[in-house]
Order: C-alpha cells, then structure tokens, then sequence
C-alpha cells in the first residue's frame, strides 16, 4: 500500500501542466489566424484543420470566392490565381453577350455585300461579251453562278451563326460555372498555403486592405466590361477597337528619332571611324591567316587544336568536317565565316569578361548593366541593325558589331554569376592567410569560377555563329551568303548544304571551348 500512495501524486504531478500548455497554443494559432486572414477567423480556423488533417485533396467550398471570383483572389493579394480566373471569366462572360446581344452572322453578311459587288460587275462584263459575241461567254457564266452560289451558302451561314448564339451563351454559362465552382473549391486550399509562407515569412500580403480591394473591384470590372462590350457590339464602341491616336504622333517620334540619330552620326563620326578601323584591322588578320594560308595548314592547326584540346575522337570528326567543306567548295567561305566569327568572339571575350570582373564585386554597377545587356539580347537582330547600318555603314565591320551586340552579353553574365558563385568561406580563409587582391582572384576566384566563364565564352560563340546568316544582310561574305542565297531563290539543296557548314563549324568550334576529351 506504501508504495501505491506514492505512485499517485507523482501521475497527477506530470499531467497537471499539459492542459495550460495546450490551451495556449490554441490561443496562439487562433491569433495568428485572425492577424493572417482578418475576416471569420473561426471559419478559416476550422478549414485550414480539415485541410491539413488530410494527406490529399480536402474537400472544402468557398462561397466568397465563387461569388466574387478574381476580386476575392485579388483581395487576398493572389493574383497568380486571379489573373488566369480573369482571363476564364471574361471568356465565358463574352460568349454569354455574344450569345444573347451579338450579331454572329456580321463577318458573313459582310463578305455577301463584297461578293455582291462582284457579282454586279460580272454580270456587266457578261452582257458586254454576249452584245460582241466574245468566246468568253461561257467563262463569266461559271464565274457568276460560282458567285451566287458563295451567297447563297454564306447566307446559309450567317442564318446558322445567328441560330447557333443560344448555344453559344449555354457554352460561355457553363464556363462561367464551372470556373466558379472551381474558384470556391481552391480558394482554401490557396490561402492556407499563403498562410504558411506568412507564418515564416511577414512580407507576404496578408489581411485585407481598403487600397488592394478597391484596386481588384476597379481592374476586374474594367477588363470584363470592355471585353464584354467590344465583342457583344463589334466596331460600336470604337474607343475599345481603336487606340486613340493620330498619325501625327508617330509621324513626329520618326522625326525626331531620325535627328537624333543623324547628331551622333555627325558628332561621332570619329569615334565610329576609329571603332570600324579597328576591327577591320582584327578582320584582315584573322582573314589573311584562316582564307589567306594554304588549306593543309590551317586544316592541320585545326585538327591538331582540336585533339590537344577534346581528344583523338573529336580530331576524327573535325577532320571530317573539315573535308566535308573542302569537298563540297565551301572551304573559302567557312574560313571566311571563321574569320568573322573570330573576331566578333575575340573582341565580345576580350571585354565581356573583364567587365565580368568588374561587375561581380559591385553590384550597383551590375543592376545598371543588367538592363542593358537585357535590352541587346531580347530586340530582334533586325531591329539593331538599323542603327548600326547609321553609324558604321554596311560591310563587314557592321556585321562584327551587329553579331557583338547579340552574342557578347552571355560571357559577362557567366563571368558575373562564377565570380559571385565563390564560396566565400574559401575567400575568407586566403585572405586570412595574407592573399592580396591579385593574388585572391588569380589563385581563388578565377580557377573556381572558371568552368563557369568557359560556358560563357562558349555561349557567346554558339550565337555569334547563330548570326552569320543574319550578318550576311549587311554584306558579310561566308556561308551565311549562300544560306540567304537559298533563300531568295528557293535552292533546297544548297541552303541544306550551306547550313551543314554552319553547323560543323559550331561543332569545331564546341569541341576546342569545352576541352571536354573523349
């Protein structure tokens, strides 16, 4: 019996303390619920349990959600959900107008009163061959009764199109509900995920807000309701079908544009001189060493680079490739496109990863560079040929710094991105042992960033060679002349040819940068 009665007080000793530990952590995921949703935190406290006590897919509704659709998700601030319901809401609310108010058969009706024009002035060239009795006769007769029947079966269409809006407004109502039912089904779901990146990161939107509801009613309903009445009521609203300008604008910008240009021109034409002097004299070298020297030397300074560099299997293939176009006579102009290449690669190298070096330890520098290299990668070749046409002419200094332009960003990216990617707990510890500046970016930074710098200067040759036929434009000889060539004249087998010789010199040149041997 002793020992029994003092079991018992140490029992109720251990769980005394449990019910107050778990009342307030209740306590606490109810606030923290209620700060996060601010609106029925009962109601969300009770869904975020039945969603999280389930491994799948827990099935609950919201009703707020599938009424107000995107303006709820927009509330909440989750428009990577609000945006697509949108762009679903406005679809099947255009289908319900044009169903019920639209004029479906328009187009057709529009095409019948062409036709009809038509018809009008064939029949005057027929009644004019049958008073000369013209052997054309016949021909008119087919070409009228061709075109009465185009009316009758666009008439035919016109009536299905205008028979077939209720079915066309069931369609869209069907999207819109389904939509709906989809939107109150993941509403939960979503914001209980929300709720969870908010617990370990306050940055999140959370809550709602006067400013953030009102900006989601006014976007939403300005969005549906000019879709809705732009394609209800095609060409009546024309302030939607039409931006309001005027040709004096555009004209105006084109004037300006083009004084500006013809400034530079005139003010820079020195230092575009110097620039084209410049690279025509890197041009000519690399032309008189590639074109210019026998073809078994250079041929043999290839195949060699290339086993010393990526192995005996890749020296195989080059030597191949390089018959391939010896064989085939482009052997002048792959070495001509060699040259160029060359030295658009050479000069894109020699100041892409200098000014990598630069960059990757000052970031503010780098977020200024940023949206330029942006801006040289993403407009179309076509686009910045132009000024470069203005400044340095056509030929091919222009083509080296159309293809520079293209392909010189990826090696400061890679440049950057390698650099940064240095742990600096290495850096911490050479610098501990008394490494200087130089000494810790040619012993540290640059042996370990340099697999990264190596596929930046491989990527900026693959697209400088992607130019060549584009730099062919603006009077760059080599292969890309006979690719443009193909084109203009629709020879098959020579483009096919030609473009196999871009590619086996991109192959070459592939194997030499990577150095991978095999």
């Amino acid at each position: 019996m002793s020992a029994h009665d003092n079991t018992e007080p140490v029992v109720d000793a251990t769980h005394n303390p449990a019910p107050a530990s778990d009342h307030h952590a209740v306590e606490t995921a109810d606030t923290l619920i209620g700060e996060f949703v601010e609106t029925n935190p009962g109601y969300y406290k009770k869904q975020f349990d039945k969603i999280g006590a389930h491994r799948r897919f827990a099935f609950t509704f919201n009703w707020a959600a599938a009424l107000l659709g995107p303006v709820w998700f927009g509330m909440r601030g989750i428009w990577k959900w609000g945006l697509p319901f949108v762009l679903v809401e406005i679809f099947g609310l255009i289908q319900i107008a044009r169903g019920l108010f639209g004029d479906l058969g328009t187009e057709a009706l529009s095409r019948i009163e062409q036709i009809e024009g038509t018809l009008a002035f064939r029949r005057q060239q027929l009644d004019s061959a049958i008073e000369k009795q013209a052997d054309n006769i016949a021909v008119f007769e087919r070409a009228i009764a061709s075109l009465e029947q185009a009316i009758v079966d666009l008439g035919a269409e016109a009536t299905a199109a205008q028979a077939a809006g209720s079915n066309i407004a069931l369609g869209g109502l069907a999207v819109l509900l389904i939509v709906k039912l989809i939107q109150g089904l993941l509403a939960n779901p979503v914001l209980e995920k929300r709720y969870f990146t908010w617990l370990s990161d306050r940055t999140v939107t959370a809550g709602l807000s006067l400013q953030r509801t009102l900006l989601s009613v006014f976007f939403v309903l300005v969005v549906l309701i000019a879709c809705v009445l732009h394609y209800a009521f095609p060409g009546r609203f024309t302030v939607l079908a039409e931006f309001p300008t005027t040709d004096t604008i555009r004209r105006t910008a084109i004037t300006w544009v083009e004084a500006l240009f013809d400034w530079i021109t005139e003010k820079g034409d020195w230092l575009f001189s110097i620039i084209t002097s410049g690279i025509r004299w890197v041009l000519d070298s690399l032309e008189l060493i590639f074109v210019g020297s026998p073809w078994i030397v250079v041929a043999s300074f290839i195949i060699l680079l290339t086993a010393l560099s990526a192995g005996r299997r890749s020296a195989i293939f080059a030597g191949a490739f390089l018959a391939y176009m010896g064989f085939l006579g482009f052997w002048e102009k792959a070495m001509t496109t060699l040259a160029l290449l060359g030295t658009a690669a050479c000069l894109s190298i020699i100041i892409g990863i200098p000014l990598g070096m630069f960059c990757a330890r000052r970031p503010r520098l780098y977020s200024f560079i940023r949206p330029i290299m942006d801006f040289m990668q993403t407009m179309p070749a076509f686009v910045f040929m132009i000024p470069v046409i203005a400044f340095f002419g056509t030929g091919k200094p222009a083509a080296v710094v159309t293809t520079m332009i293209f392909g010189g960003t990826p090696v400061v990216r890679l440049t950057v991105l390698g650099l940064r990617g240095v742990p600096e707990s290495i850096r911490e510890a050479a610098i501990a042992y008394g490494a200087s500046k130089w000494y810790l970016l040619r012993k540290v930074d640059l042996p370990l960033a340099a697999p990264s710098i190596l596929a930046g200067v491989n990527q900026t040759i693959m697209l400088s060679l992607a130019m060549v036929v584009v730099a062919s434009l603006i009077g760059a000889k080599g292969l890309g002349e006979d690719v443009l060539e193909a084109l203009q004249y629709a020879s098959v087998g020579q483009g096919i040819l030609a473009g196999f010789a871009i590619l086996f010199c991109a192959m070459i040149l592939d194997r030499v940068v990577q150095g991978n041997r095999s």
